[in-house]
């Protein structure tokens, strides 16, 4: 199932200017190069001994088991390039804003007389600084998914189905059944 947490960090991610460290051994240089040269702490970041970090720093070992590939992966790719990630989100959240492109489903609460009938579209739109900027501190702050998905709901109810204010006024948005979502900087 996509997240809105994995695809704004997919997002950001979008803005780096050099590529991830790919091999082992580079992955695990980098992590102890920004643990100002402390085996010992990437040791215990990585559950795994100083001695098995110094292996992979030396080259001594190339392939890590999946479950370590994947953690020390994901451990690199958090601490990838922290001031082009700073820059990105921050040039989303005052002046760029966020492309959003969705496939869900939509609800509504409307007033009397109109449809509200929940329905698969696929929209593809701008959303404004201020709305990125809710989006980015939530997930700085670790909202769960939930709360997100209700940000960007609120985010597309304003922008798309109420053009900011100038119809359908009162119209609450809910997504659900998220099909397919991807966010551009």
């Amino acid at each position: 199932m996509v997240t809105v947490e994995e695809e704004l960090t997919r997002a950001v991610e979008g803005a780096f200017t050099r590529p991830v460290p790919k091999s082992a051994g580079a992955q695990m240089r980098y992590l102890v190069g920004r643990h100002q040269g402390s085996t010992q702490q990437v040791a215990d970041l990585l559950h795994i001994s100083r001695r098995t970090v110094e292996r992979y720093v030396k080259d001594q070992i190339k392939q890590p088991r999946p479950h370590l590939a994947k953690r020390l992966e994901g451990e690199v790719r958090t601490r990838w390039q922290p001031q082009v990630r700073a820059r990105a989100r921050r040039k989303a959240a005052t002046t760029e804003g966020i492309m959003i492109d969705v496939q869900a489903r939509f609800g509504y609460t409307a007033a009397a007389g109109s449809t509200d009938q929940s329905r698969i579209r696929h929209l593809t739109l701008a959303l404004p600084p201020h709305h990125a900027a809710r989006l980015l501190d939530a997930q700085a702050t670790g909202t769960n998914e939930d709360q997100l998905l209700q940000l960007t709901a609120e985010a597309l109810g304003e922008t798309y189905f109420r053009d900011n204010g100038r119809r359908a006024h009162g119209l609450e948005v809910e997504l659900t059944d998220v099909l397919d979502l991807q966010f551009r900087l």
